[in-house]
């Protein structure tokens, strides 16, 4: 017979700094054990894998699966708060934890409109909040009706999981759609259809809220995609009518209030070419969008996240320079023979301002090893310098052709 263990607000030393766990041992826990580091608190971790980013550098490290109710329990012990690293914790061990006394933040109740998208495409129709036209997938008729009503190609989602353009399919025939859908329903994936917007770009709205009500935040930045996947920030969004600006950060207040966030949510953001803002996607947990902070706010994303579930006051977003750039690191084709150490000595006699941020993965294509956050007064300076700098650290080549050694 499995031993349930009761984790109550009495299970943790009150004399000590709080102890945060957090689920998943991904670069997003890597640097929120930074933001902890500098709290003077410890962030335990559950991974998967001792060469988990966040596993490589926290103290209290727990390894186990996310959807080990076990594992779960076992990292919850002791802590003042239990947050993720990712969404993909069954909704119905939280809703045991929460039973056992756990302080789950985000709530389950919350989160599962991050873990699925259905629900949250639903629950947004309901608060009347706008978003593309959507509809269930059951069978492969309901996505061919839809196409035919909503035109060609749509977007076809996994409801859940999927990240960085995974569970994503844009057909663009009935017959396509029908061999798509026949295949990912009988591999047991759950299914939605969406209407492919004409957008000008994605924006994104990041908040923070405490479980006392208190919420931030953080200037509406624009996001840049490619391959489905996030290459670059650009913080605050360039010509972004201000109107557009203070209508997105109330509307991810207003969803935070609703919603019951506790911790920071991104609201990803579609703007149409008529300026009008839809919902894409949400995220409750520190998010790409929001490394800009790091280095571009008075407060970032991962210090506040942790603010956040403590039910701490939260920090200053005011930004630090007129505009942040944030470049992904990602890997290449073909990992460069410059070892990583090298590229950095160089990156750092060319761009002494550039601020570095690596994970401690390992190097494959299009995989997320690091980021780099440029800060400055123009845009196009910024940004091109945030790009050249992402693409040497993963190429080990100069955009521009500049040799180090001339």
């Amino acid at each position: 017979m499995t031993r349930l263990i009761s984790v109550t607000p009495r299970s943790f030393d009150p004399s000590s700094m709080p102890t945060v766990a957090m689920v998943g041992g991904g670069q997003l826990a890597r640097m929120t054990h930074q933001a902890a580091i500098a709290l003077g608190q410890c962030l335990r971790v559950l991974a998967e894998n001792p060469g988990d980013p966040a596993a490589q550098v926290s103290s209290d490290v727990v390894l186990g699966s996310h959807d080990d109710l076990a594992a779960l329990r076992k990292v919850a012990v002791g802590s003042h708060a239990l947050t993720f690293d990712h969404e993909h914790v069954p909704t119905e061990h939280l809703e045991a934890l929460v039973a056992e006394g756990v302080n789950v933040a985000p709530p389950p109740g919350a989160l599962v409109f991050a873990q699925d998208k259905l629900a949250m495409r639903a629950k947004l129709a309901e608060l009347g909040i706008p978003i593309p036209a959507f509809t269930a997938v059951t069978e492969p008729a309901d996505a061919v009706r839809f196409g035919d009503e909503h035109g060609w190609p749509f977007v076809l989602k996994a409801v859940r999981g999927g990240y960085d353009g995974r569970g994503v399919w844009m057909p663009e025939s009935a017959a396509q759609t029908e061999a798509l859908v026949t295949e990912q329903l009988a591999n047991g994936v759950l299914l939605l259809a969406e209407a492919k917007v004409a957008l000008r770009r994605e924006l994104s709205a990041m908040v923070a809220r405490s479980p006392y009500g208190q919420a931030a935040t953080w200037p509406v930045v624009e996001t840049v995609q490619r391959n489905g996947q996030c290459a670059v920030v650009i913080a605050p969004a360039p010509d972004l009518a201000e109107e557009s600006g203070a209508a997105a950060e109330t509307l991810a207040l207003n969803l935070a209030r609703e919603l019951g966030v506790v911790g920071v949510m991104a609201v990803e953001l579609f703007e149409t070419e008529g300026g009008e803002l839809l919902v894409n996607e949400l995220a409750m947990r520190p998010h790409n969008s929001g490394h800009w902070g790091m280095d571009g706010a008075v407060t970032g994303q991962f210090e506040q996240h942790l603010r956040a579930v403590l039910d701490y006051p939260l920090g200053d977003t005011a930004p630090l320079a007129p505009v942040t750039v944030m470049a992904n690191i990602l890997g290449a084709p073909q990992a460069p023979q410059m070892s990583m150490d090298e590229r950095l000595h160089h990156l750092f006699a060319r761009l002494p301002r550039a601020k570095v941020h690596l994970y401690g993965k390992g190097e494959r294509r299009d995989r997320k090893i690091g980021h780099v956050n440029v800060l400055g007064d123009d845009v196009a300076v910024v940004r091109e310098q945030a790009e050249r700098a992402a693409h040497w650290m993963s190429h080990a080549v100069w955009t521009d052709g500049w040799d180090p050694h001339e």
